[in-house]
């Protein structure tokens, strides 16, 4: 596909600076240095500036100061290195109680006492579509990466306390030698046609009028293609004929790398599985211009910057090629 890469999170061509994890006095000199910057998350937020960019905050801003663990290493741009710094043990006493995925976007979060008037911190899933390339790259490489911290604290070979090593790109066990690093689950997320129809479906639990393409899990043993083709099997009943891959996406909600493909379907008759899927449905490409243009009655538009909608887009352009 020849815009594969064009989808929100691909490659901004962000030098992630691999040699340098390992090198501890240089990065130690690299987070005093003036060129330097930091990105800002709290349980899961990134820190804002205005509606669409990262805030890059210089190493010595009063909110990064004297912390106890030190910031992540993302990469380098021309003006120096750019780290990452989670301050999730912070609880204002205003922190909204619900934060996970189904929290209202619009619903306002905390302001931080040490953090100037015109950043905010903003939900990453409504403001993705607005970032640019590398703003976007970032932020979901520092989500993910401080995702995975925050639940491999335990060596999985003997059950101690790891630390972070490599400057987060990695966790050491003292105990027993045990090194772990950041993990990626792979996703397959399917477009699945037949004739000038498209499949979609409905999770339990969504909002209204909310549809999308398929999407589930590679099992261990199993090739991108078959997963596709189980999936949409095990979730409609559908049997799927050839498939291609298309695109990838970073997902960092919370770590996982999401296989675009295309898949023909060799059957229409549709029989859900109510665990995976409330309704699913054959969706002509005219009425899709529809639900793109937000004016369709019964689907609303997909979330801007979202793999599914980038492939529907492009379906519906066709521009797949």
């Amino acid at each position: 596909m020849r815009h594969a890469e064009e989808v929100t999170f691909g490659g901004s061509g962000l030098d992630r600076a691999a040699e340098l994890r390992g090198r501890d006095e240089t990065l130690e000199a690299a987070r005093r240095a003036p060129g330097s910057t930091c990105i800002l998350f709290w349980r899961g937020f990134p820190l804002l500036a205005g509606e669409s960019a990262l805030a890059r905050l210089p190493m010595d801003y009063p909110v990064l100061r004297d912390r106890e663990k030190l910031p992540v290493l993302l990469g380098r741009e021309d003006g120096g290195l750019v780290f990452a710094q989670d301050i999730s043990e912070w609880s204002p006493p205003d922190a909204p109680a619900d934060l996970g995925p189904g929290r209202p976007q619009q619903a306002p979060l905390p302001s931080h006492p040490e953090i100037e008037d015109g950043y905010h911190f903003g939900d990453l899933r409504g403001v993705m579509g607005r970032l640019n390339r590398r703003d976007a790259e970032l932020a979901a490489t520092g989500r993910a990466l401080y995702s995975w911290h925050a639940t491999h604290g335990f060596c999985a070979r003997c059950g101690r306390p790891s630390r972070v090593t490599m400057a987060g790109w990695q966790r050491s066990c003292d105990s027993c030698g045990g090194q772990h690093f950041p993990r990626t689950d792979p996703v397959v997320i399917m477009l699945i046609t037949h004739g000038n129809d498209l499949l979609l479906g409905r999770s339990p639990g969504w909002p209204d009028r909310m549809w999308s393409l398929l999407a589930g899990f590679v099992e261990p043993g199993e090739t991108i293609e078959a997963a596709v083709r189980r999936e949409v099997m095990e979730e409609a009943r559908i049997p799927v004929g050839p498939v291609t891959y298309l695109s990838s996406q970073p997902w960092a909600f919370p770590n996982s790398l999401m296989f675009g493909c295309h898949g023909e379907a060799t059957g229409r008759e549709i029989t859900l599985d109510p665990v995976e899927l409330e309704d699913a449905c054959w969706v002509p490409r005219e009425e899709m211009v529809d639900v793109l243009a937000g004016t369709h009655t019964a689907i609303r538009p997909l979330r801007q910057g979202a793999i599914a909608e980038f492939l529907i887009r492009n379906w519906v352009a066709d521009t797949l090629d």
